[in-house]
């Protein structure tokens, strides 16, 4: 393929990568927290790279891979930015992938970390279903759940208000009805609604009312949106076997799921991208 066919076929941001050796932003590519079982392709050629059972969440921002099929890329020395790094080209067409690092997992102890706009994923359609929870402040309710086996996405946003593309500091000034939200995205064959409903009740008190420690407000309301009457069944059932145990009144809220906002870009993976444990820390 020429260049300019290839120039074509890119979006400036894809040339910019491939072409001019340039890298994406961290934490902000498709395939970052993509857990879909397939095969990655190099996004010019079509060559194949990765396996989806060589991918691993290295906590860096780029999908990172422990394993390569080594036919089908080189390495490269890149002195660029006063460092000594390991290009990754693709061997096919000799396109910038990303670099090589030696701070990977077992068993080869290698890190691919390669960019997301280098890429096409294929194959391996996982069936998801979803669940949205409020459970305050909803930073640290998604750094929970992303860690959690069978989740395959998580967003950060707002439900259950008023108001159409409410904004972060709209809802924090508790006008709008929404409740600070977590959307979460998982694979019911490998983790059940119940176990999502444990982790729910797990992470915060459902027995404060419109507050979760010091964040007041009804944007910080216990609340379960569900989807279907199973879900509602579910966590009615959970609340019940729940008030049993405990000597305060629950106050979760349980009510059909509304429109959901997602919430603005940088609330999204808020504490990992700060590097944080928790909103504390």
């Amino acid at each position: 393929m020429k260049e300019e066919e290839i120039k074509k076929k890119l979006t400036p941001e894809e040339y910019h990568v491939l072409r001019e050796k340039g890298t994406e932003p961290p934490f902000s590519g498709n395939y970052y927290k993509n857990k879909s079982k397939g095969e990655y392709y190099c996004k010019v050629c079509g060559n194949k790279l990765f396996e989806s059972d060589s991918k691993f969440d290295s906590g860096t921002g780029w999908p990172s891979f422990f394993d390569v099929d080594k036919n089908s890329v080189m390495l490269k020395e890149d002195r660029r930015h006063d460092m000594v790094r390991a290009e990754v080209i693709c061997k096919k067409c000799g396109s910038h992938l990303g670099h090589l690092f030696d701070d990977g997992p077992k068993p080869t102890g290698q890190r691919y970390c390669i960019n997301s706009v280098a890429l096409d994923f294929k194959g391996g359609e996982t069936e998801t279903e979803k669940a949205m929870f409020g459970a305050g402040c909803f930073w640290h309710v998604e750094e929970v759940y992303r860690k959690v086996k069978g989740v395959v996405n998580t967003t950060v946003g707002f439900a259950g208000g008023d108001e159409e593309n409410p904004t972060y500091q709209e809802v924090c000034r508790d006008k709008t009805g929404h409740a600070e939200t977590i959307l979460v995205e998982y694979n019911p064959k490998e983790v059940s609604y119940r176990e999502l409903l444990e982790v729910f009740f797990d992470i915060h008190d459902p027995t404060q009312l419109n507050r979760q420690g010091p964040d007041i407000g009804k944007q910080y309301r216990s609340v379960v949106f569900f989807y279907n009457e199973g879900q509602q069944n579910q966590a009615l059932e959970y609340i019940e076997e729940q008030q049993q145990k405990l000597s305060k009144k629950i106050v979760t809220e349980v009510v059909r799921s509304s429109n959901f906002y997602r919430a603005e870009e940088y609330h999204q993976l808020y504490l990992e991208k700060r590097m944080m444990k928790d909103c504390n820390i």
